[in-house]
This record gives C-alpha cells, structure tokens and sequence, in this order.
C-alpha cells in the first residue's frame, strides 16, 4: 500500500497546521474557560472548505477523500479537542445519512448550507439505556398515513442544542429487534422537537452535549433515510469512519500532549539541568514517539482502505482502541513530566489531560471494541 502523501494531502495538512497555530492555539485556553459555541472558528473552517473536505463537489462539497478529512482532523484536534470534535460531526455523522439518503430538497434547503457552515447537523444514537447495545433502542417511530410520527429521547448528543437538523436512530417494530432499526431526518423546528440545555463536563467544553426530546414529532415519508428496516445497515456504511474519525482526534491531541512534553523537558531545570536529560522523563517521550507513530501508520492504512472502497472495519476498530489508549496514556504522562503545574489551569496539559475522556467513548466503548476485536479470531 501507497503510504506516501499526495501534494494534495500535504497540501491539506500545511493549510490545517497553520490555520491551527495561527489562530487556534493562542485562544484554546480562553475559549475552553469561556465554554461557548466557537461560532468564529467554525465559521473560518467552512470557508476554507473543511466542512465539506469529504463530499463531491456537485453536492457543494471540497471533493475530497478520507484520508484528507483525518489529516485535518488530527490538525485541528492538535489545537482544541472540542472545535475538532463539531468539526467533525459536521463534516461525518451530522450530514452523511442526508448525503446518502435525502433528496434534492433536502439537500438544497439543509445538506448544503450545512456544508457552508449555515446549518448544523447533529447526530441521535445514543440513549439512557442503549449505547453500545443497539437493541435497546426505544425511541419510537410509528408509521401514519402521511408519514411517521416519533416519540422518545437521546442522549450525548454532540451539537444537540446547536443543531439545526439531526440523524435520529429509531425503533420502527420493536418486535424485529435490529431489524427494525431506521434513521430519521428531523428539523430542530419539527413541532413535538426539544433539546435540553448543554451539559456540563469535564472536558470538550465548547462541544455542546444535551439530550435531545421527541413527543409526538411529525415527518414526511421522504425523510426516512434508506430502506426500511435498514438501519443497521446505514450505520455499518459510517462505522469504520466514525471509529477512525475519532482515531485520527486522538493522534493529534496525542501529538499535542508529547510536543508540550519536549518542550517542557528542554526548559525545566531540576538538580542543575533539564529534566529531558535524566532516563525516566526520556522514557516516557520515547513512549510517546512509538505510539503516535504506530497509530499514525494504522489511521493511515485505514484512510486508504476507505478510500480505495475496502471492508476495513475491524483494522478501524483496532486503531481507535490503540490511538486512543495511547492518546489517554500520553496526556497522563504529560501531567507527570510537568508535575505540580499541570494542576494548574495556565498550563495546557490539563486541558489535553481533561479532553482525552471525550475519545473513550465515541465510536463504541473500549470494552466493546475490544469484544468486537477478539470475536474476529474466536470465530
């Protein structure tokens, strides 16, 4: 497999990187003091075409490919987890199903403003009592005359408040189990919608979480995405780019966890020279350098695969359980290299420390993640 970077690739990286050090990190801490929607930011990022990097241009897209959507994606997560993560459900989850599924309509009046940062899209799986278990789901769709009629609730829902729009997963015959599964486009302005204030967390704090409520909510036959009873299927069509979407976050909040690290272990003098002098602390950025480099060459593969239309789910699965272990497992040896000060909010480790929980769990938990990696050679 071709692991060398295209001009357009580099390209991408080049634009990310200096957009992100230009005018992300000088106002990551502030804006994650602040906790407010990164509207400014956002707003940058859709004109220079990131939130459109996936999809073809005739669909107002950059035309671009996956492997671009992770090189930018590990930039902006460099700079500030929480800008990255609603770049993200922007440019993946939040708009992928009305790609697929939606109609020229739709796609006038949502899928392209979207794309133009107009428009939000967010994304409805999760629920109190259905993460990872998928046949729990008990949000209701219920087919009328006219359409179908919706009741239930969400949780975690990334954008949620902020959402102009969203991908709701729903239960249409809880009798079929799975098989009754099926997404749903759902206006913010449906009568019967309501979403929860954010909440309040421990880390990505401009990354807006709520709940998300459905009572009695009305749409259109047309807004069924897919086939009915297909759901499953939908989201297969995604998973192993979520999984490696989240896999590239953590490569580059891993990357700004070690590069803080070097630069920490050149100034800090301790018993008459710098600390990156003395074995231990080298040992903890010798760990940092193999795993961002062994991650780096699993969302790599990956990419690839998905762009060349190759199954490629499970190497997906284990590279965002390895990139985010890792990502979790440098951030902490940050705090240790910086000791007292990374208890301090000046110094940005603790952020890096704080937003590294966001990565266990989108995606599918580490604990399902690595049943689903065993089962493939337990067969």
């Amino acid at each position: 497999m071709n692991m060398v970077r295209s001009n357009a690739e580099e390209m991408v990286k080049k634009v990310m990187a200096r957009f992100v050090d230009k005018e992300v990190i000088p106002v990551a801490g502030e804006l994650d003091a602040s906790g407010v929607f990164p509207r400014e930011h956002f707003d940058k990022l859709a004109r220079m075409g990131v939130l459109g990097i996936r999809y073809p241009v005739k669909a107002g897209g950059s035309g671009g490919t996956t492997t671009q959507f992770c090189i930018a994606m590990q930039e902006l997560a460099r700079g500030l987890m929480s800008l990255a993560a609603m770049t993200a459900m922007q440019c993946l989850m939040g708009t992928n199903g009305l790609y697929l599924y939606g109609t020229k309509q739709m796609h006038e009046d949502y899928l392209k403003p979207a794309l133009r940062g107009e428009k939000i899209g967010a994304f409805q799986l999760t629920e109190p009592e259905a993460g990872g278990d998928l046949g729990s789901v008990r949000t209701l769709a219920r087919k009328v005359s006219d359409g179908w009629v919706i009741n239930g609730m969400k949780t975690w829902s990334t954008s949620g408040p902020y959402g102009d729009f969203h991908t709701v997963l729903c239960q249409t015959d809880p009798e079929k189990g799975l098989k009754g599964l099926m997404f749903f486009f759902i206006p913010s302005d449906t009568p019967g919608f309501a979403a929860s204030k954010k909440f309040e967390t421990l880390g990505t704090r401009n990354s807006a979480l709520s709940e998300i409520y459905f009572n009695d909510c009305h749409v259109p036959d047309a807004f069924m995405l897919g086939e009915l009873g297909r759901g499953l299927d939908v989201l297969l069509t995604i998973l192993a780019e979520i999984r490696i979407m989240t896999a590239s976050l953590a490569l580059g909040l891993h990357r700004a966890a070690m590069d803080a690290s070097i630069r920490y272990a050149k100034e800090r003098i301790a018993f008459g020279k710098p600390i990156g002098k003395y074995q231990l602390i080298q040992s903890k950025i010798a760990d940092m350098a193999v795993n961002l480099e062994a991650g780096s060459l699993m969302v790599e593969k990956v990419t690839r695969l998905i762009d060349r239309k190759v199954s490629c789910l499970n190497e997906a699965t284990m590279a965002k359980y390895f990139t985010t272990e890792s990502a979790c497992s440098a951030c902490d040896q940050a705090t240790r290299i910086f000791g007292a000060y990374a208890y301090s909010m000046e110094y940005e480790v603790q952020r890096y420390y704080r937003d590294n929980r966001f990565l266990l769990y989108g995606g599918g938990t580490h604990e399902v993640l690595q049943t689903t990696i065993a089962r493939q050679y337990l067969r």
